[in-house]
């Protein structure tokens, strides 16, 4: 997950669309490769690092930890870290987080419609 040049083009064009549309500032926070899964799985509740990695096979664990820092600092979940030995580290879904539960589902039922339209496109 590289940055952008402040200076560039494409930066300034992401920055006015965000500013213009809400709709695209909202999926700007969720566009992340894993932000979905994530937020799919952290609905259920509380989960640790490892919990999450296993849910997740095909993520490495950096892009995990990148993932889960950029959608904390969106506010989308929260990390608890207990003093304890091992360490033990909880994320979860903030308030405004799981205002997206609904969204998911909605998104489910759509990718669901969609993919099965494509397949009748196909067969004919």
């Amino acid at each position: 997950m590289s940055k952008i040049k402040e200076t560039s083009t494409n930066f300034e064009n992401k920055t006015n669309l965000k500013n213009e549309c809400t709709s695209v500032y909202g999926a700007s926070l969720i566009s992340g490769q894993w932000t979905l899964s994530i937020c799919c799985y952290l609905q259920n509740g509380k989960l640790r690092f490892g919990e999450l990695r296993k849910c997740l096979p095909g993520i490495t664990e950096r892009m995990l930890t990148l993932q889960l820092r950029k959608m904390e600092q969106n506010k989308l979940v929260t990390r608890t870290v207990y003093a304890e030995v091992p360490p033990r580290v909880e994320y979860e879904l903030t308030k405004i987080g799981a205002e997206l539960i609904p969204i998911l589902s909605m998104l489910e039922k759509w990718g669901e419609k969609h993919k099965e339209f494509i397949v009748e496109k196909v067969k004919l």
